[in-house]
């Protein structure tokens, strides 16, 4: 009797294999699996260690389509969940520690469990360099920010700070003007990183001002950021600028540390993809900002999720027609 009363209260063996194991929860991976799921592909979601991506470390986000008055990026992914949830996709907070892409099924291994798929959508999406100053962990989303594109408009006829030299940086200074009073740049050498062509727009706008061979020390404010101390590293002097915003713009690194070996990137870390949001290996796709080193916003990345998941959804019907 005992043994019976054992067995009834045992619980079922969670499901370790899935038609769809996406790796990655933001825009990217929670879009793959909405379409995955409604697609009736039994589909499982590995969010990683920051559930809904680098939104959840945002504030308002005003350029996402339906949300005429905005909304805080946090509450964004967490409506992203519960959709990706009611159409029936597992999600797990756990994270991927490694996987072999080499044979079929497919294996993924988390912190706690192994599971196996037949495709594979890797999203997880690239976190922004740092630059490890005093203050920038604690105003983040409060003043400091990795996006121009998304924040800029949240800084209108304010002083602006744009660090870092090369390309991406020029890029965003520029784009700043449209909203900025002026745009300071602050580079740690004495010239800049940046094509010639970009150099060039850089120097001819006269909102930009360049502050050579000095490097933010910290960053200071009480509900958001108001001051930010730069230091020049040939003279030593230190200054304080008083603005409204940083804007960090020392590149990207890209989330694939883990599939290095197993499929190809290209020289930046990036995934590479081969045939729309196909990699090289036959089973595996990848969406957002993982391999998108171009946009990186939140609309582009639920569009290759979306991609994504109608390209595998095609692979495992014409995989099925020929097994």
């Amino acid at each position: 009797m005992q043994a019976e009363i054992r067995a009834e209260n045992k619980k079922p063996e969670a499901k370790k294999k899935f038609d769809v194991v996406i790796i990655g929860a933001g825009p990217a991976g929670y879009t793959a699996a909405i379409y995955t799921s409604r697609a009736k592909r039994e589909t499982l979601v590995i969010s990683g260690i920051l559930p809904g991506g680098q939104l959840m470390l945002t504030t308002e986000v005003e350029n996402y389509p339906g949300f005429p008055e905005g909304v805080m990026g946090p509450d964004l992914m967490t409506n992203m969940r519960k959709q990706t949830e009611r159409m029936g996709a597992v999600i797990i907070d756990d994270e991927v520690v490694n996987v072999d892409f080499r044979r079929r099924p497919f294996k993924i291994l988390t912190n706690s469990e192994e599971y196996e798929a037949e495709a594979v959508i890797i999203a997880t999406g690239a976190s922004p360099r740092k630059l490890g100053a005093k203050g920038e962990q604690e105003f983040s989303a409060r003043g400091v920010s990795y996006c121009a594109t998304c924040d800029g408009p949240f800084f209108k006829n304010q002083e602006i700070i744009v660090a870092g030299g090369g390309d991406s940086a020029m890029e965003e200074a520029i784009f700043l003007t449209k909203f900025a009073k002026n745009v300071h740049v602050i580079h740690r050498k004495d010239k800049l990183r940046a094509s010639k062509i970009m150099q060039d727009r850089a120097f001819e706008n006269s909102k930009i001002k360049f502050h050579w061979n000095s490097v933010i020390e910290e960053i200071r404010g009480s509900e958001k950021v108001n001051e930010v101390m730069i230091k020049n590293v040939s003279t030593n002097k230190e200054e304080t600028m008083n603005v409204g915003g940083l804007f960090i713009a020392i590149g990207h690194e890209p989330n694939t540390k883990i599939f290095k070996g197993q499929i190809e990137l290209d020289d930046q870390g990036y995934i590479a993809l081969k045939n729309h949001t196909h990699t090289n290996v036959d089973g595996v796709f990848a969406a957002g900002d993982v391999h998108d080193h171009r946009y990186r916003q939140a609309i582009t990345a639920a569009g290759f999720g979306c991609m994504a998941a109608i390209d595998v959804d095609k692979y495992l019907s014409e995989n099925k027609k020929n097994s």
